[in-house]
């Protein structure tokens, strides 16, 4: 049986492995998004804080994935649970700091004017400073949305499903089909997702920054 007609008889297979690594993937990004993009704001009103916050989220970045799971494992057992929290952990830095720099390069002339007409702090946030950050907010999230799609495939090995399944398989039958199976629409996803996330990030950005 050549590749195509692998991949034929096992669509259904694989579209639904690709399904649980997107959700896996998602719900890392998700909560990354709703952790990371707060801290990043507040941290981009303390230089201080900012250095520590990133330092300690550039730990986590540092560590081999195959390493962070396994120390996982003792404290969150197996399966989707875990892989969820490590690629949270994986997802937070590129978040966090683009954040910050977006947040941090705001031209202090606009948010000067803004306070000059008036506007409290949360309506500079909101109207002003998100706004102009958001393109390298965007940024942020895309880079993490990646990333996590090919680390993702790690979590197989610790019975959390996604396309890791057929990679792994493929290596210890010594089957490349099974490999490409799992490979190839990984690295179709990503480039899909990264490529939707650019659209999104286009109709969101304020005309004045296209």
């Amino acid at each position: 049986m050549n590749f195509f007609e692998f991949m034929s008889y096992r669509m259904g297979d694989i579209l639904r492995l690709a399904l649980q690594h997107m959700q896996i993937t998602g719900m890392a990004v998700l909560f990354a998004i709703i952790i990371g993009v707060p801290t990043g704001i507040a941290i981009s009103r303390n230089a201080k804080t900012a250095n520590i916050v990133i330092g300690i989220a550039n730990i986590f970045q540092t560590l081999p994935s195959l390493a962070l799971f396994g120390l996982i494992i003792p404290i969150l057992g197996i399966g989707i649970v875990p892989s969820i929290f490590v690629l949270f952990l994986y997802a937070l830095l590129p978040i966090i700091k683009n954040t910050h720099i977006g947040i941090s390069n705001v031209d202090a002339s606009v948010i000067e004017a803004g306070k000059g007409m008036g506007m409290k702090v949360s309506q500079i946030l909101r109207i002003v400073e998100l706004p102009l950050a958001l393109p390298v907010i965007m940024g942020g999230i895309r880079i993490s949305t990646v990333i996590n799609i090919g680390t993702a495939t790690i979590a197989a090995l610790i019975g959390a499903g996604g396309l890791g399944d057929f990679i792994f398989r493929g290596i210890s039958m010594a089957d490349n089909n099974l490999i490409l199976a799992g490979a190839i629409p990984t690295a179709i996803l990503a480039l899909s997702v990264d490529t939707i996330l650019g659209l999104v990030e286009k109709s969101i950005t304020p005309k004045g920054l296209k």
